[in-house]
Order: C-alpha cells, then sequence, then structure tokens
C-alpha cells in the first residue's frame, strides 16, 4: 500500500533533467564540489523512488566552454568538443555518486568511447529507462556548435519524455532580467515558448526553445540550490517557471 502511494504521488512518469555544469561547481566556481554532486544525486534519487524514469543531460561549462576558447583564438569546432569531453567528466563523476546511493545508471556518450561508457542508441536508452535506470546523455549531440541546452530538448523528444527540469544553480526561476544583477527584475510563472523567443529571454538557446516549441515539450526552470526540489517538481508543487506550447 505504501508503496502504490509513492508511486502514485508523481505527477510526471520520464523527465529529462538538465543540470549546468556550473550546478555542479556550486559557489566554488570551478570544478566538482563533492558536497554538491552529492546533494544533486540524493535529489535523483529520491525521484527514482517515485517510480519516474529519470534521463539527465549535464553541461560542461564548469571545465570548458567551448564559446571561451574560439574567443581566444582556438578553431570552435576543436573548443567545442573539449566541452563535450567535459560533459562526459561530469556524467561520470554523477554515475559514481548516484551509484554509491545504490541507484543503477548508465552513460551514453553520442561520441562513442566504449571503454568508459556506452554508445547513445535510442531504443537502449528506452530500454534502461523502462527498468529504472537512470540514464544520463553525455558528450552533447556529438556535433559541434550545438549547446547542451539543445541536447536536452532532442533526447526528450526521441525517448518522448514528458517535461524538461531545468535546474539552476541559484536562480529559481526566469526572470525579465539578471536577478544577481537588476534587484528590479522581475520573475515569471508561466511563460510560452513564443515570449522566450520574442523576448530573447535567456532560458535557453533559440535552437533548444524551437525543438521543444516544436514537440510541444513543456520546461520547467527551478533552483537546484534548495534540497528537495526536483521532487517538489517533480510531484507537481509550482515552484519556478513552467514555458509551454506556443
Amino acid at each position: 500500500m505504501k508503496l502504490e502511494v509513492l508511486m502514485s504521488s508523481a505527477k510526471y512518469k520520464r523527465v529529462v533533467l538538465k543540470l549546468s555544469g556550473e550546478a555542479l561547481a556550486g559557489n566554488d566556481g570551478f570544478g566538482i564540489n563533492p558536497a554538491v554532486i552529492k546533494s544533486i544525486a540524493q535529489q535523483v534519487k529520491e525521484i527514482a523512488e517515485l517510480d519516474v524514469e529519470v534521463a539527465v543531460v549535464v553541461g560542461g561549462g564548469n571545465i570548458w566552454r567551448g564559446k571561451i576558447g574560439s574567443e581566444l583564438g582556438m578553431d570552435r569546432t576543436t573548443a567545442d568538443y573539449m566541452g563535450m569531453l567535459a560533459t562526459v567528466m561530469n556524467s561520470l563523476a554523477l554515475q559514481d555518486s548516484l551509484e554509491h546511493l545504490g541507484i543503477e545508471t548508465r552513460v551514453q556518450t553520442s561520441i562513442e568511447m566504449r571503454q568508459v561508457a556506452e554508445p547513445y542508441i535510442r531504443r537502449r536508452a528506452v530500454r534502461h529507462l523502462e527498468k529504472k535506470r537512470v540514464v544520463i546523455f553525455a558528450a552533447g549531440t556529438g556535433n559541434p556548435y550545438f549547446s547542451t541546452d539543445t541536447t536536452a530538448a532532442l533526447r526528450a523528444a526521441e525517448i518522448e519524455a514528458d517535461v524538461i527540469l531545468m535546474a539552476k544553480n541559484n536562480v529559481d526561476g526566469v526572470y525579465n532580467a539578471d536577478p544577481r544583477k537588476d534587484e528590479n527584475a522581475v520573475k515569471y510563472d508561466k511563460l510560452s515558448y513564443l515570449d522566450v523567443l520574442k523576448d530573447g529571454l535567456e532560458v535557453m538557446d533559440s535552437t533548444a526553445s524551437s525543438l521543444c516549441m516544436d514537440n510541444d515539450i513543456p520546461l520547467i526552470v527551478f533552483s537546484i540550490t534548495e534540497q528537495g526540489n526536483i521532487k517538489r517538481v517533480v510531484t507537481g508543487e509550482e515552484i519556478g517557471t513552467i514555458v509551454r506550447g506556443k
């Protein structure tokens, strides 16, 4: 009876959790903060125990940003591939934290590296999810010039996820200006993807927003900083900002 109550308390059956690389760094700004990644793993465990099928896309900005490399004169393609490798490092670290908590996890990479992870195969990813394994999608789309936001949108469409959960570091939703710089910034509770594109809101890049809009994938933007927020979102609590359709 207790298990049935837990299973029925989740609003979504299959989710894509988008984590920025910066979220793994916490207040350090660079690298992987052990306390932060343990906290995130614990929150992922909480929703996995609600019988939610969880896929994760992790950025690499805490280790390397392709844009910075290109600004330094590096070839953009090379810089972007370096960024993809950074996401693999973050994904393996998250996998290790999850497995220490007893959560079976698979990392799938868009760039083949069989010694450390599985290659991304859609049907295999879906099967892992059906078996209640957490699947972490690493190495972006495998192509330069595409962000991990686009990866999250693409994978969500491919695996037919119910929602994308975009966990932000120290920001609790979408604002009309950066709330860390402008004390008069106004938070949105609800938005459409057209609003995001038209107003140039920095939720996700335009490619990812268009992909979500075209495939009718809702997006919830919320803060990862507060422990338990992922579970709150999954169980239907209205926190952060929800972005839908047109």
